[in-house]
């Protein structure tokens, strides 16, 4: 969440901020200013109700001393009632900060300054395209990759169905030795730098909620109600709470980790968009890259992914473009998004493949994560970043879509030989 100190220091600034995304953000900072500037004044009322109460009871011990008991108990009665009237003071500070906080998790972040304007979407400019001709490819890659799948044996999506239903799907053969094949291409790419960490997948409210996933995105989570329990979106809710209610020493930072997990997502109101075959799916696996940095190490940690991301998916061999995400088009904790799309020809679309992100501290803010600068004293939030180093249904769908040969079987990619148990080709079952 964003510092409340900069809607009481800078409101102005914060708020043509804010507005750089749409949509009217004034009253929710205007209300949570208003919590702040109460809460802050119930809280100097108690204080000083306290300090009262304490220079009361010094009295009374200095009279019962010299034997004056009348006046002892006659201030001790003053206090008690001082006493009853800090303790609702006490509740009513604890009422607004919980008002304060709840509102705070609901206003996005601040975007960066270098984040384009725009207001969805459609405003998102295109930084660099790569390997992609539009006319460079022949009939037989034009197939979507679900009739590929079912032609080779390797997708099996009425199983699916059947199992689990809509949106679900099973990799079988060669397709399911792909999937992992790709996860482990990517951890294996990033092993140099990034500590590799099996995160559980199954995580408290409080960890959904350090990430930004809730309250906003409850209905696009799966929630285990009996347990307090969620199924994690992806990896980097775990990997963002890693730290939560630490502090680390800056000579840690930064922090790079990298985590494979399945991934659980309702895809709620997505009904009739993109929902054939792997676009659109309820459950996946993905390879995500997560960073802790301070202020400083951010930018170029965020150009760091970025790279690792982009070098992966062109050691694939598929074409792919790079898109600035617009201040309009932002999530709600991004602070800056930088997006990898490939073209898959079989269906003719750009695929989102991996979104990588910068938050600034605000997630850091709601895990309370700090580190301990080596000069000056006290502790600054980190900044947190990440972003898919692969992740598999549609980098799976425009694999085969694009290698796919004129007679049917999917050419496998140099980079992915060592993970298909020697077969340089998958063909039919």
């Amino acid at each position: 969440m964003i510092d409340v100190r900069r809607l009481r220091n800078d409101f102005d600034a914060v708020l043509a901020a804010e507005s750089r995304r749409g949509g009217d953000i004034a009253a929710q900072l205007l209300a949570a200013r208003a919590l702040d500037e109460r809460q802050r004044e119930l809280g100097a009322q108690r204080d000083d109700v306290r300090a009262r109460v304490r220079a009361i009871s010094k009295e009374v011990g200095t009279l019962r001393r010299d034997g004056r008991t009348d006046e002892a108990e006659k201030l001790q009665s003053e206090s008690r009632e001082l006493g009853e009237q800090e303790s609702a003071l006490g509740v009513s500070v604890d009422a607004a900060a919980g008002e304060l906080r709840d509102l705070l998790l609901r206003i996005p972040n601040i975007p960066s300054v270098h984040a384009p304007d725009g207001v969805s979407e459609d405003d998102n400019p295109v930084l660099r395209t790569v390997g992609f001709d539009p006319d460079g490819y022949g009939e037989h890659q034009r197939v979507p990759h679900w009739e590929i799948g079912s032609e080779l044996g390797i997708l099996d999506l009425e199983r699916a169905v059947k199992i689990s239903g809509s949106m679900f799907t099973m990799f079988r053969r060669q397709g399911a030795t792909l999937a992992r094949g790709l996860c482990q291409l990517a951890l294996d790419r990033n092993a140099d730098a990034f500590e590799e960490v099996r995160p559980p997948t199954l995580v408290l409210s409080s960890t959904l909620t350090a990430t930004g996933q809730l309250p906003k995105f409850a209905d696009d989570a799966y929630q285990v109600e009996r347990d307090d329990l969620w199924c994690i979106p992806t990896a980097e809710v775990p990997l963002t709470s890693l730290a939560r209610d630490e502090i680390l020493a800056e000579a840690e930072l930064p922090m790079r980790l990298m985590a494979y997990s399945p991934c659980y997502r309702r895809e709620a109101g997505s009904a009739g968009r993109d929902t054939r075959g792997l676009l659109r799916v309820h459950e996946f696996d993905k390879v995500e890259l997560l960073a802790y940095t301070t202020p400083d190490q951010a930018p170029a940690m965020l150009d760091e992914i970025l790279g690792r991301a982009e070098a992966t998916i062109a050691a694939l061999g598929l074409a792919y473009r790079v898109l600035d995400i617009c201040t309009g088009d932002l999530g709600q904790s991004h602070h800056r998004s930088i997006d990898i799309e490939v073209y898959a020809p079989g269906v003719g679309q750009w695929l989102e493949v991996s979104s990588v992100s910068w938050f600034s501290d605000y997630q850091a803010r709601r895990a309370n994560i700090r580190y301990r600068p080596e000069e000056g004293s006290g502790t600054e939030m980190v900044h947190t970043l990440n972003g898919s180093a692969l992740a598999v249904p549609r980098v799976w769908a425009a694999l085969v879509e694009t290698h796919r040969q004129p007679d049917g079987t999917v050419a496998v990619p140099d980079v992915l030989l060592p993970y298909l148990r020697g077969a340089s080709v998958i063909g039919p079952a």
